[in-house]
C-alpha cells in the first residue's frame, strides 16, 4: 500500500487529478494581452497573459530566474532552451539530468520559503496543485514574484498550448512554436504508420500492480495515446483513472498488456505473466506483457510524443520496429 500511495502521489503530480476530470477542457486562451507578438517573433515585454485559472498575470521582464514546481513543467522549459535560467525545481523532478543539480522546492507541499530565497522572476506553477497549495502561491504573489498557473493538460492540444504559454511567459515564442512543429510532425508519422494496421489489438494499461489494479479509462491521456496508434484500450466504457477487477479485465482478454510501475516495483512484467486464473489471457499465452517507462507516457511535456512512440513498438512491435 506504502508502494501504492506513492505511484498514486507521481500520477497525481505529473497529469493532474484525472479521475475528477470527467469533462474535456478547452484550450487554454491568452487574453487581455495589449502586446502580444507576431506569430514567429519574440515576447515583447511587458506580457499579460491568463493563466489556467483565469489570473491575468503581467511578466516585465524576460525572467533571469524561473523555478517550476512540476516535472512537466521542467522539460517544457528545459526544451526551450531555458535550462540556465531554471533556479529551482520540485523533489520529483529527474530529468534532463541537469535537474539533479537544481534547488529542491518540495513536492505536493512546497517549500514558499525556499522558493523566495531563490529570488525567482517567475514561478511555473500547476492546475493540478494550485489549490492545494493556493496560500502558498499567494505568499510568492505578496513577495513580488510573477506566478503563472500552468493547465493541466488533459490532450495533445492542451499540451501545445501548454508549451506556447510558457514560451510566451518567457520570451521563447519562436522556439515554443518550433518544438510543437516537431512534436506535431512526428505525432503524424507515428499516425499515419498505424493507419497501415489491419487488425486492432485489444489493450490493457496497468497503472499500479495487484492486488489494487489501476487503470486508464476514455479522457485521459493514455486512452487518447491507444487510440492514437490504431488498437483499443478495453476500459474505455469507464472514466479517467478507475480501479478495476481481475475477472473483468480477463474477461475481456486483452492482446497486450502495459504496465508503467517498472521503475519501483522489480520484475513487474514477470508478476503480471505469472498470476494465476490468468492463463488463457492472450497476452498472457503469448508474452505480451510489456513495462514502459511512466514518465515519457504520462509527462503532459516535449517527451509525450516519444511515450507514444513507445507504446506503439510495445502494441505492435512488427510495425512500429
Amino acid at each position: 500500500m506504502k508502494k501504492l500511495s506513492s505511484l498514486l502521489l507521481i500520477l497525481l503530480l505529473t497529469i493532474g487529478a484525472l479521475a475528477a476530470c470527467g469533462e474535456q477542457k478547452e484550450p487554454v486562451k491568452d487574453e487581455g494581452n495589449s502586446s502580444t507578438e507576431q506569430k514567429g517573433e519574440e515576447t515583447a515585454f511587458p506580457v499579460t497573459i491568463k493563466d489556467a485559472l483565469d489570473n491575468e498575470v503581467t511578466i516585465e521582464e524576460k525572467p533571469e530566474k524561473i523555478v517550476s514546481v512540476i516535472p512537466s513543467n521542467t522539460e517544457i522549459a528545459f526544451a526551450l532552451g531555458l535550462g540556465d535560467e531554471v533556479v529551482g525545481v520540485s523533489n520529483y523532478d529527474n530529468y534532463p539530468e541537469e535537474v539533479a543539480s537544481k534547488e529542491k522546492i518540495g513536492d505536493m507541499e512546497l517549500n514558499i520559503e525556499k522558493i523566495i530565497s531563490l529570488q525567482p522572476n517567475l514561478v511555473l506553477a500547476h492546475e493540478s496543485t494550485a489549490n492545494n497549495g493556493k496560500e502558498g502561491l499567494q505568499q510568492l504573489r505578496d513577495a513580488g514574484i510573477a506566478v503563472l498557473i500552468i493547465n493541466d493538460a488533459l490532450n495533445f492540444e492542451q499540451v501545445y498550448d501548454t508549451i506556447n504559454m510558457i514560451g510566451k511567459a518567457t520570451g521563447e515564442t519562436k522556439a515554443a512554436e518550433e518544438l510543437v512543429k516537431g512534436m506535431q510532425d512526428k505525432l503524424a508519422e507515428i499516425k499515419a504508420k498505424a493507419g497501415e494496421i489491419k487488425e486492432k489489438k485489444k489493450v490493457f494499461v496497468e497503472v499500479s500492480p495487484a492486488p489494487e489494479v489501476f487503470t486508464t479509462g476514455k479522457n485521459t491521456f493514455m486512452d487518447e495515446m491507444i487510440s492514437l496508434i490504431n488498437a483499443e484500450n478495453i476500459a474505455n466504457d469507464q472514466e479517467g483513472w478507475v480501479k478495476m477487477d481481475q475477472e473483468s479485465i480477463i474477461d475481456r482478454n486483452p492482446d497486450v498488456i502495459i504496465t508503467t510501475y517498472g521503475f519501483y516495483t522489480e520484475n513487474a512484467t514477470e508478476l503480471v505473466l505469472g498470476r494465476q486464473g490468468w492463463e488463457n489471457v492472450n497476452a498472457i499465452k503469448n508474452k505480451q506483457v510489456i513495462d514502459v517507462d511512466s514518465d515519457t507516457v504520462t509527462r503532459s511535456g516535449p517527451r509525450i510524443v516519444e511515450g507514444v512512440e513507445e507504446l506503439a513498438k510495445a502494441v505492435y512491435p512488427e510495425v512500429f520496429k
